[in-house]
């Protein structure tokens, strides 16, 4: 009776044992199998493909908002030096100072200051006025980059001297629109901010 127990157990035990064994096997045989290898290396680039993706897109929208903020801070220095430009002239070097006007300007408002420039330099130079500019605070008002188009809001003070008299000061808020050239920036309108508007 002990030698056939102990038959059984050993048998039973063998039994346990290949049933432990089988899951493993079974395991192993899989991994071998070609459709199997190719599917895990599938679930892997899938899983690779999805990750780079994600970055290209990530890098994609980092660079249109560096672009974006870029060309915004070159529209704003380029308007804000404009503006500074058209608000300044000296009797004196009337012709230094219209050139400058007219290197800022593109467009209708370009072609508005050399039609009239002669005009405008003998009113100038009969009136002996010196006019000076400072940028108090500017803001882009709107931004169109594929179009090339943007606008910008800017306060300046301006003091006239004339050959008499104090100084005149005045502040004000101009509007501009500009236009990019294949030289950069350039004004193509500007004039009088509506009552109650804020550049900065």
């Amino acid at each position: 009776m002990a030698r056939q127990r102990t038959a059984e157990q050993g048998t039973a035990e063998q039994d346990t044992a290949e049933e432990d064994t089988a899951p493993a096997a079974a395991v192993r045989a899989g991994t071998r199998n070609p459709l199997v290898i190719a599917a895990l290396a599938l679930a892997v680039c899938a899983a690779g493909a999805a990750g780079w993706g994600g970055w290209l897109r990530y890098e994609a929208t980092h660079d249109d908002a560096a672009s974006f903020a870029q060309a915004r801070d070159d529209a704003l220095a380029a308007g804000e030096q404009a503006v500074q430009n058209m608000n300044t002239l000296d009797h004196r070097s009337l012709e230094k100072g219209l050139d400058s006007w007219e290197q800022s300007t593109t467009g209708d408002l370009h072609r508005q200051l050399i039609d009239g420039r002669d005009a405008f330099a003998q009113q100038i130079a009969e009136a002996k006025t010196v006019s000076t500019a400072k940028v108090l605070s500017g803001a882009v008002t709107e931004l169109d980059q594929r179009a090339g188009r943007a606008g910008v809001m800017v306060a300046i003070r301006v003091t006239v001297t004339a050959p008499k008299g104090e100084p005149a000061v005045k502040e004000s808020r101009l509007l501009g629109s500009l236009t990019r050239t294949a030289e950069g920036w350039k004004l193509s309108a500007l004039g009088q901010a509506p009552v109650g508007s804020t550049a900065g």
